[in-house]
């Protein structure tokens, strides 16, 4: 072996902790162009130091490398089958020996010749383990969202490095997914190629945009739910005619009316709404991001109706929110759960007002070591795989929860999940959590509640929505520069200028749960919507006293969320824009320093 290996981008080698012998390294993009701009810098460097570089062409698509570039190829042909072609690449790889770089075309060709994408991973894993062995280093390209479990799976377990590549806005960005014996430092994060650096991103808006800017496939429902799937291929089919004029508006209004119900709501009020501001187009979105099948839940169809209805009326405003790209549990995955898990029974009993709390404690104890199918687990994964290490949280969107008359407010649980750590390390944390959630819809809160409001025998299913949570890091913190909650009417006009009826906002630094817990004695920036320079204070001594002490945020390096002093948080966190949020407290000197300032 000559020289060292590498891949010809120092920034590169910087964040994959340095390229060693046997390192298999499987690149998703989705354009060849795109893995081509990694191949050509690794193919450089390789000639540069000497080393024996073989490119295994084979696919239908345009080379990766030029001729002109003199790199031994060879030609392998999968259109003769699975055996003949391992046995071409082998006998390539067996004759070269040790210390040899490789680069293969695009795999994704390799499923649709042999028309399995269980033959494909059969290839690597038959293929990857062998270049380990041999103490080479190979670059493989697939196709993003292209490929079934089968092949991804074997891949995944199989594989020292895989890595998403995207283009976004005319720049390339790399995420690691698995990084084998190395730090784990830049798992999951994404990086911007500037250069010869590889810069991390950490804003959330520019994370959401880089995501989405690529092929979403969404998360379908499990294969043998056939009655569901053809439903919605029926309606997309519907979708693409009315768009080219072929299917008339009655016909696709039929369409999506049937699937409202299925998927949206049962209740005639909320109904009206989605008519008026949801549409074909909005559902079909929504099926691509689902996991399991059901409703979606009165939290989650408000949400998107308020996104609907503020980009008819005020799209000046909508186009200042963050891209939108939060995941939806379907109520049918709660129902099975509690079927599977044996809580279907005892949940029956809390239908009647006599026995509403009847085996509450056995039932919470099943649920929270429950398992689940586990084509709902491989549905889990591919989302936290799509979120990578950014935070997120699980919050309770019950059928009857955020529905006209029934606010729900904190009777059921909404749990923030850090997501750090090993990919198996954040499913069980992502288990872990919506077992909490499903667990508090059988909680004494919640069924006094619904007892309380003659809710016992309204059918009540527990849907989930996983939205990513806003923010940027600091340092080991992640959060919000601000937060708060809306309420629309505000009970507390502090002047006469105030109008109740126009609402009030509380507003927190750091996480929102300041603004929507209030179980301290510490305050919040109260804001009337109609007259928001009017603080309730009538001094700045009064201001800083009853400004907010303390602050919420996600401590990365514990994967815990955390609370701590505004002036600690400061003091310790460098390159919060305290200008936008804190003014310096003249009470304790009017110095410039973090001791000195106060949350205004």
């Amino acid at each position: 072996m000559a020289g060292t290996f590498t891949t010809g981008l120092p920034g590169l080698d910087k964040v994959l902790k340095g390229v060693m012998p046997g390192d298999n390294i499987v690149w998703q993009a989705d354009s060849v162009s795109d893995y081509r701009a990694l191949v050509l810098p690794y193919t450089k460097a390789a000639q540069e130091a000497g080393q024996r570089l073989i490119y295994f062409r084979f696919a239908s698509h345009d080379a990766l490398l030029p001729d002109e570039l003199g790199v031994e190829t060879h030609r392998p042909d999968p259109a003769l089958g699975f055996e003949t072609f391992v046995t071409q690449v082998h006998e390539v790889i067996e004759e070269a020996g040790k210390g040899t770089v490789y680069v293969f075309d695009c795999l994704s060709e390799l499923a649709s010749a042999w028309s399995a994408d269980q033959m494909l991973g059969n290839f690597f894993l038959l293929t990857c383990p062998r270049l380990y062995e041999l103490e080479t280093v190979t670059y493989f390209g697939l196709y993003r969202n292209h490929h079934a479990s089968f092949a991804l799976n074997p891949i995944t377990e199989t594989t020292q490095f895989l890595l998403d590549v995207f283009r976004y806005a005319g720049d390339i960005y790399v995420r690691p997914i698995k990084v084998q014996h190395r730090s784990t430092g830049s798992m999951n994060t994404i990086h911007r190629w500037q250069g010869d650096e590889f810069r991390p991103i950490t804003h959330s808006a520019l994370i959401s945009e880089v995501l989405t800017s690529s092929r979403w496939p969404g998360l379908r429902a499990d294969l043998r739910l056939g009655f569901w799937r053809r439903l919605f291929n029926e309606a997309q089919q519907t979708y693409d005619e009315a768009r080219e004029g072929r299917c008339p508006p009655e016909k696709e209004h039929e369409v999506f009316s049937r699937l409202s119900q299925m998927v949206l709501s049962q209740d005639e009020a909320m109904l009206r709404l989605v008519n008026e501001y949801l549409g074909l187009a909005d559902i079909l979105d929504i099926r691509d991001r689902m996991i399991g099948i059901g409703l979606i839940g009165g939290k989650t169809l408000g949400m998107l109706l308020a996104r609907a209805i503020l980009k008819r009326h005020a799209p000046e405003l909508y186009d200042r929110l963050e891209t939108h790209d939060s995941f939806y549990v379907g109520s049918d995955v709660f129902y099975t759960f509690l079927i599977r898990n044996g809580v279907w029974w005892i949940r029956q009993r809390q239908r009647n007002p006599e026995t509403f709390l009847e085996g509450l404690e056995e039932a919470q104890l099943r649920i929270l070591a429950g398992r689940f199918p586990e084509y709902t687990l491989d549905q889990f994964r591919a989302m936290l795989d799509y979120f990578g290490e950014s935070p997120y949280i699980v919050r309770s969107s019950s059928l009857l929860e955020d529905a006209y008359g029934n606010a729900f407010a904190g009777k059921y649980d909404s749990v923030f999940c850090v997501n750090q750590g090993t990919r198996e390390e954040r499913l069980q944390s992502l288990l872990d959590t919506v077992r909490r959630v499903y667990a508090s819809a059988l909680s004494e809160k919640a069924l006094r509640y619904r007892a309380a409001r003659g809710l016992l025998d309204r059918d009540e299913q527990m849907a989930l929505l996983v939205m990513r949570v806003s923010g940027d890091r600091y340092g080991d913190k992640f959060f919000p520069q601000v937060a708060g909650v809306g309420f629309s009417f505000n009970p507390y006009a502090w002047h006469k200028k105030i109008d109740p009826r126009a609402g009030v906002l509380r507003l927190v630094f750091g996480m929102g749960t300041r603004a929507v817990d209030r179980a301290d004695d510490d305050y919040t920036r109260l804001v009337a919507l109609n007259a928001p320079g009017r603080r309730p204070e009538s001094n700045f001594d009064e201001v800083c006293e009853y400004s907010q002490h303390r602050a919420d945020y996600l401590d990365l390096a514990a994967n815990r969320f955390a609370s701590a002093h505004f002036l600690d948080i400061i003091r310790e966190t460098p390159g919060i824009p305290l200008g936008m949020v804190a003014s310096q407290d003249r009470s304790t000197g009017g110095g410039q320093g973090a001791a000195h300032r106060a949350l205004t």
